[in-house]
C-alpha cells in the first residue's frame, strides 16, 4: 500500500509538503504542488479518510442501535438510515441491543469508543436505565420509535395509543367484546402505549379485557406463539386478539394454524406494525401501520441538525400517526 512517505520520496519533497498539498492547509509553490500531484497520480495514492476525519475531530460515522435485528421491522430501519446518511456524506455503523438493557449499555460504550459523530437509538430499557441524562453524554443522540423519560432528548415516534385504540375499535365495531391481547413489554413506551390504547377503546364502550386474556409476547415471535397457544386453548378463549407488533402476529397466526383453528372464523386478529411479508399472510392481516421510512428519515435529519449545530433548542419530539389497513383477518362476532 502506497504511503505518504512514498509520495514524498517520488516528488522529492517532505511529507509535510505532501500533507499541505493534499489537505490544502498551507501555501505550496506551483512547481512543488505539481510535482506532488503527479506523484500522487503515478503512485495512485489514496489518503486515509479516517485519518483526515480524526484530524478535524470527526469520523463521519453515525451509530444506529436497534432493538432486535432478527425482527424484519428493524432491517427496514437500517436500510432507510443508510440511504439517508449517505446523502449527507455519513456512513452507518449498526448495533443490536437484542431487547436487553445490559447489552444496550455495552453498545453505548462501544459507540462512544468509536467516536461516532452521533447516534440514532431504539431504546430497550425502562426509566431506571436512563437516569441522570445518561444518553445525553457525549455526541448527539436521537431516539427512534420509542421514548424515555428525558425531555432533553430528540425523539421520533408513533402515536402508540392511537395504534392500539384504532385496531381495537375496529374489532369492537365488529361486535367483539371478549378481546384479548398479546402485548409487548409494558416498561417500553411502545408496549405500554399500544396496550393503553386498547384499554381506552374498550373503556369507551364500558368494557375491559379479562386479565386471563392478556399476555406479554415480549415482542418475540416464539414467545407470542407460546402464549397464543395457551390463550387459544382456554375454554373461555377470547373471540378476538389485538397483537402489539408484527413478529408477534406471525407467531400468533402460526399458533392458530397449528391448533387447527381458522382465522377469522374461529378467532379474529388485528395487530400493529408493518414488517416484510406481513401483507402476504393468508388471511391478509388487519393492522395499524406506521411510516417506517419517513420516521427513520426524520430521525436522521434531526441528528444531522444536532451534529452540525444548527439547532440549539431543547429536546424535540415528532410523533407520526398510524394508518389502519383493513385485511381479511377479522370478522363479525358469532
Amino acid at each position: 500500500m502506497t504511503t505518504i512517505r512514498d509520495v514524498a520520496k517520488a516528488a522529492g519533497v517532505s511529507t509535510a509538503t505532501v500533507s499541505a498539498v493534499i489537505n490544502e492547509s498551507a501555501y505550496v509553490s506551483p512547481d512543488l504542488r505539481q510535482r506532488v500531484l503527479k506523484a500522487v497520480s503515478d503512485l495512485r495514492y489514496a489518503p486515509s479518510q479516517v485519518a483526515r476525519n480524526l484530524k478535524h475531530g470527526r469520523t463521519q460515522l453515525i451509530a444506529l442501535a436497534v432493538a432486535d435485528l432478527a425482527n424484519p421491522f428493524y432491517a427496514r430501519i437500517v436500510w432507510a438510515a443508510e440511504a439517508a446518511a449517505a446523502k449527507w456524506g455519513y456512513s452507518v455503523v449498526v448495533f443490536n441491543s437484542d431487547e436487553n438493557p445490559d447489552t444496550e449499555k455495552g453498545v453505548i460504550d462501544r459507540i462512544r469508543a468509536l467516536g461516532c459523530d452521533g447516534s440514532v437509538i431504539v431504546p430497550v430499557g425502562g426509566a431506571e436505565d436512563y437516569s441522570a441524562g445518561r444518553l445525553r453524554e457525549g455526541a448527539p443522540v436521537v431516539l427512534l420509535g420509542r421514548s424515555v423519560d428525558d425531555p432533553g432528548l430528540d425523539t421520533v415516534s408513533i402515536d402508540n395509543r392511537s395504534a392500539g385504540e384504532r385496531a381495537t375499535s375496529y374489532l369492537l365495531d365488529l361486535g367483539h367484546t371478549r378481546i384479548g391481547s398479546i402485548t409487548g413489554p409494558l416498561h417500553l413506551s411502545t408496549g405500554r402505549g399500544r396496550y393503553d390504547g386498547m384499554l381506552m377503546a374498550m373503556q369507551a364502550r364500558g368494557l375491559a379485557p379479562s386479565p386471563d386474556h392478556v399476555r406479554s409476547g415480549a415482542f418475540r415471535e416464539d414467545v407470542a406463539y407460546s402464549v397464543a397457544r395457551d390463550l387459544l386453548q382456554r375454554p373461555d378463549r377470547p373471540s378476538a386478539l389485538y397483537v402489539a407488533n408484527g413478529v408477534m402476529a406471525l407467531g400468533t397466526m402460526r399458533a392458530i394454524s397449528d391448533l387447527g383453528l381458522r382465522c377469522p372464523e374461529d378467532i379474529s386478529v388485528a395487530s400493529t406494525d408493518n414488517i416484510a411479508g406481513i401483507g402476504g399472510i393468508k388471511p391478509r392481516l388487519t393492522r395499524t401501520e406506521h411510516p417506517v421510512l419517513e420516521m427513520t428519515g426524520e430521525a436522521m435529519r434531526m441528528l444531522v441538525d444536532r451534529m452540525r449545530g444548527t439547532v440549539e433548542t431543547p429536546g424535540r419530539t415528532v410523533v407520526f400517526q398510524p394508518a389502519l389497513v383493513v385485511g381479511d383477518s377479522c370478522a363479525p362476532v358469532r
